[in-house]
């Protein structure tokens, strides 16, 4: 296997590898230091060697060991650690613990287990998104638009909670479900927007976080299917991910969704996409991820970029809007409101909407809308400031080159 290739398996087994050592231990905190050397351990013994028969066995086994190793070193623990030795038979201490039953899969209950009551919804998402999803500090804070410093404390207070707490690791009753369902949906959200528009880094997407949340997504909705905001998720989940391939160009260069080629587009996941959706609207009013999953609908439904429904999209995000006002959403309907209207229009408004919000300004995405409706409103000049200014402020390489595009060739056309 290749160097890349080990890397995504070992990014696909993090989640399964810390459920299952948790499980079987307890131990919360001090069982993902244990992964974490476990993994350190294979990126150096799979490199000389090559892979093992069972991957996921491994690293259990090495995390088991490393687990024990840093429990008998604490002499605050030893009371647990007994506990622990007499209710584990020894000759199952080194075991691969994949002794599971099929149907209970370990990172679907340690991402209810990550949000439980005793954590606030912002550190819940927050260490879900470390343990499940596998972003780093660095990305979760950008995700909540705070200094990592922040975020790196948010994390360490939750684990301690966690660890205090005392709660068992198993699948949550069907009241405490209810109850960290809004915080596993909005993780799984999370998990799936940095797979699919990377904050940072040389890559647009990263494919195997993407996966990685709509297979969860489709756990939670095999737990509730009757659920419409999970049904509308795991829909808009669909739907989106289906655009993936047309996404970037053979050199990896953005192409905006108005540029893409859609005969690339999944037809399947877009098929499944809108049959999940058009179940969840029939059960009720809908819920914010249902609307995401309509807008998404009425994107791919369009054979091309002019056929795209733009008042029926801009009147789902005025709806959203009642329901979820936020400034991601609001920046949306900046968008919408240009298409459906005029970028005139869309540009008072967006003047407006950065004057009221504080989380924004740091952001690239409201200078990038900024430059792009005034390249509509025939401002090629400031257009062509702005794509720059917008250029400087991403972290993410192909969006700055994509951007610093623009404004070359509105400098060329000039």
């Amino acid at each position: 296997m290749t160097e890349g290739g080990t890397e995504d398996l070992m990014r696909r087994l993090a989640p399964q590898v810390l459920g299952a050592v948790v499980r079987r231990y307890g131990h919360f905190d001090a069982a993902e230091d244990a992964v974490q050397e476990a993994f350190l351990a294979a990126s150096a013994q799979w490199a000389k060697d090559g892979l093992p028969a069972d991957p996921r066995a491994w690293l259990i086994t090495v995390a088991s060991r490393r687990l024990t190793d840093l429990l008998r070193s604490e002499q605050a623990r030893r009371r647990r650690e007994d506990l622990v030795a007499r209710s584990i038979p020894p000759d199952r201490w080194l075991a691969p613990a994949a002794d599971r039953p099929a149907d209970a899969d370990d990172a679907l209950i340690l991402l209810f287990l990550c949000c439980h009551p005793a954590l606030s919804p912002a550190s819940q998402i927050a260490l879900t998104l470390r343990a499940v999803g596998g972003l780093s500090t660095a990305e979760i804070a950008r995700a909540f638009l705070v200094p990592e410093a922040t975020m790196t404390r948010r994390i360490t207070r939750a684990k301690q909670r966690i660890r205090d707490s005392g709660l068992p690791f198993e699948p949550p009753g069907a009241a405490d479900r209810a109850d960290r369902l809004g915080a596993v949906l909005h993780v799984l959200y999370l998990v799936f927007t940095e797979g699919y528009a990377v904050t940072a880094g040389p890559d647009l997407q990263r494919p195997d976080l993407a996966a990685e949340a709509i297979r969860l997504a489709r756990l939670v909705h095999r737990l509730l299917p009757d659920d419409g905001e999970v049904t509308g998720l795991l829909a808009l989940m669909l739907l989106t991910d289906a655009r993936r391939a047309a996404r970037t160009g053979p050199d990896g260069t953005l192409i905006p969704m108005a540029e893409q080629d859609r005969t690339l587009w999944n037809t399947d996941l877009i098929a499944e996409g809108l049959a999940f959706i058009t179940r969840a609207l029939s059960q009720g009013a809908p819920g914010p991820y249902q609307l995401q999953a309509a807008i998404a609908a009425l994107h791919d439904e369009a054979p091309n970029a002019e056929a795209t429904d733009w008042p029926q999209i801009l009147a789902l995000y005025e709806l959203l809007l009642r329901i979820r006002d936020n400034p991601v959403v609001r920046l949306n309907h900046v968008v919408a409101v240009a298409m459906a209207h005029s970028p005139q229009e869309a540009l008072d408004l967006l003047t407006r909407l950065e004057q009221q919000e504080d989380r924004l300004p740091a952001d690239h995405r409201p200078t990038a809308v900024r430059a792009h409706l005034l390249e509509m409103a025939g401002h090629p000049a400031e257009a062509r400031t702005a794509y720059a200014a917008a250029a400087r402020r991403t972290t993410s390489l192909p969006q700055q080159r994509y951007l610093n595009a623009r404004a070359a060739r509105l400098t060329n056309d000039r």
